[in-house]
């Protein structure tokens, strides 16, 4: 396989999504919206599905879903349930929370290479802390961007943009990875390539998003084989200067 990477050299900096890119958290959040929608009589009390969490809920911020699930809620109802949901996935998070496959080995990659690196989120802060924290990458993460403390969250580039302006990191020489639609748009709209992680049957949506390559995990071979192109494309800028 030819990289698309090799253009970004030589790399400077790696940006991650936390929800479904660092950990497969989605099934926690699944199940406390699941479980919390039931106990109110959302939808007369039949269990949400996960096509329906992953059309109205995946990648978003708690305001928009808020606004999807809740048109006729107040702010005061809509945040008390919003408390109630997260208190709900951060008890599961902390049991049971692992990352995806093969991510302490592109860590080490990344870390190795002394390279900038910054977590970008649609979560509340507190969420992508514990979830960062959990994983044991707090000292790892140099940034951590949450989509609320924006202007705009994804889709727009907002938070992508704001993690290359504290890490001092070109679009041009930074690489991205997501697993929501949403993400992949953001991270596009900032002009950037975006990998996609892929779960669960989105790889047609995350393609038609804009991703550059979709991998299954962090120990996919089209990963590293690419990740080796951008380290030949440096060893030759380096020669030719």
């Amino acid at each position: 396989m030819e990289s698309s990477l090799s253009k970004i050299a030589p790399l400077e900096a790696v940006l991650f999504d936390i929800d479904g890119t660092l950990c497969d958290s989605d099934p926690f959040h699944y199940f406390a919206y699941r479980e919390l929608l039931q106990k109110i009589g959302f939808n007369d009390g039949i269990p949400i599905t996960e096509e329906f969490g992953i059309k109205n809920i995946a990648g978003k911020t708690n305001e928009d879903v808020g606004r999807v699930l809740f048109p006729d809620w107040d702010a005061e109802k809509i945040a008390k349930f919003f408390d109630d949901k997260e208190a709900l996935f951060c008890r599961l998070a902390s049991e049971q929370l692992k990352g995806v496959n093969g991510l302490s080995k592109l860590c080490k990659w990344i870390s190795d290479r002394g390279l900038k690196r910054a977590a970008v989120t649609n979560a509340p802060r507190p969420n992508a802390e514990l979830m960062i924290s959990i994983l044991g990458l707090s000292d790892f993460f140099q940034v951590i961007i949450a989509g609320d403390e924006c202007e705009r969250a994804k889709p727009f580039p907002d938070p992508y943009l704001r993690a290359l302006k504290e890490l001092n990191a070109s679009p041009d020489h930074t690489l991205v990875f997501e697993d929501s639609v949403t993400g992949i748009k953001a991270g596009v709209a900032a002009g950037m390539p975006v990998i996609g992680v892929v779960a669960r049957g989105r790889e047609k949506s995350l393609m038609e998003a804009g991703a550059t390559f979709l991998i299954k995990d962090y120990e996919d071979p089209k990963l590293w084989m690419a990740l080796e192109e951008v380290e030949k494309s440096e060893a030759k800028l380096d020669n030719d200067q």
